[in-house]
Formats: C-alpha cells, structure tokens, sequence
C-alpha cells in the first residue's frame, strides 16, 4: 500500500484526497465533508461491528448511499443482502431519511450468524474465505440498531430459503455483499425481474482478487441479461437493470 500511495501522489502531482480500503486516490472526495454523509457513515460504523475500531470503509459506503439516493426517485423498496451489524445500511437508512418513507420497506437478509459452510465452493475454501469470514450473532444487534424504522423489516435466515419472504412488487435498491458466490447469485436472479429499470445493484465483493469466484458468476449472469458489471476501484461492482 506505501508503494501505491507514493505513487500515485507522484502520478497526480497533488495531495491525497483518500487513502484507505485499498484504495488511494488525488482526485476530490468532497463528500467526506458532507454533513449528511458524516452523520451517516458515523452512525453505520457505530453499529457494534467487532472489527478493528474504525476500518475506513467511506468510499465503500458512499457508493452505496449514492445508490440508494438514486433509487428514491425510482418506484421500489430496498433490499439488502448480508447485513452483519448494519454497517451500510444504517448508513443507507439515515442518508436517504428512510424512517419518513413510508410508502417504502427496507428489507435487511442475512443469517445474522455466519455463512453456511456448505455454501463455500471448493475453490472458495482454497482461497480461505470460510477463515477470512467468521461472524457473531448479530440479530438482536441488528434489532436495536434499527428500532427507529418501522419500515425496516428483518428478515434471518439462509439465502435462498429466505427469499420466499421478500416479494416486493418492485425494488429500487439492492445491495450484496455475502462473500461467496452461491448465494449472491441466488439473491440476483430473485430480484432481478422485480428491479425497476434504472435501479443500482451494489456488489460489494465483485472486483477484490480473493472474490474471482463472485466475479466469475456475476460477469455469467450479466451477460446472460445483455448488460456488463462495472468494476470500481472500491472493489465493489454496480450493475444497473435496463
């Protein structure tokens, strides 16, 4: 990372703007010093996650709260697939004020205890994500955290025997981030005829090197529907429904 940042300050020729998650960047990241953001992105990262205290994740979450401001002048609810503590979506939940959307529901998808470990691919369990990715129970976590919205339903359980509960007439904002592959897929091909056109898929795990798996899939599934994933420097990837 030393050796990236050096470089790129050499390439840019001005100070850092950013420089965390991998990423390091010279051009404006104006919204670090948005209010709304910061309130946001304090009140995500406040959610009891047991990482170090504070992993800079900004970038990460302002894609996804641009998405998810996006997503309000589109007709749909908003579903988020692999919640842990809330981090992101709490931070959704305040940018976009959602407790006052009332004619909207957030749904919040994860087992709240860990991933399956029958859902980790041979190729998956190569590369060490069953060690990289161990979690605490988080439900009761997740409750309090979102006591505040009524219209954030929570729904535990394992992907996709889950998905029999959420079946919104439309959604406007789908976030993914459950680190393997099986069940992002899953997740995608239940909500994809239901995204309104124009509607931002975030996959928070598409384009880091350790995920090549989930961007395997997920390259096949758009392409599939005539449309590509745009990889981001984030590590992240946006898919939008035509």
């Amino acid at each position: 990372m030393r050796s990236a940042i050096m470089t790129a300050t050499r390439l840019a020729g001005t100070p850092l703007q950013y420089a965390q998650d991998n990423l390091a960047t010279a051009a404006a990241a104006d919204f670090l010093r948005d209010p709304r953001f910061v309130d946001a992105y304090r009140l995500g990262i406040g959610t009891g996650h047991r990482f170090r205290s504070d992993i800079h994740i900004e970038w990460r979450v302002y894609i996804c709260c641009w998405a998810a401001g996006h997503a309000l002048n589109l007709r749909g609810d908003f579903v988020e697939c692999g919640v842990y503590t809330g981090i992101t979506s709490r931070a959704v939940a305040h940018y976009v004020d959602f407790a006052r959307r009332s004619d909207r529901v957030f749904y919040l998808l994860d087992t709240f205890e860990g991933l399956p470990k029958d859902q980790f691919t041979p190729a998956e369990l190569r590369a060490g994500l069953d060690r990289r990715y161990t979690y605490e129970e988080t439900l009761e976590l997740v409750k309090r955290n979102f006591a505040d919205f009524p219209n954030v339903k929570i729904v535990p359980g394992t992907i996709p025997a889950s998905l029999s509960e959420v079946t919104p007439e439309r959604v406007a904002y789908l976030a993914i981030d459950m680190n393997v592959a099986a069940p992002e897929i899953a997740a995608a091909e239940h909500f994809w005829d239901r995204l309104t056109p124009g509607a931002v898929v975030v996959l928070d795990d598409y384009n880091w090197q350790q995920h090549i798996e989930q961007r395997r899939a997920f390259d096949a599934f758009a392409k599939a529907r005539n449309t590509q994933v745009l990889a981001l420097p984030t590590g992240q990837g946006l898919l939008i429904k035509p």
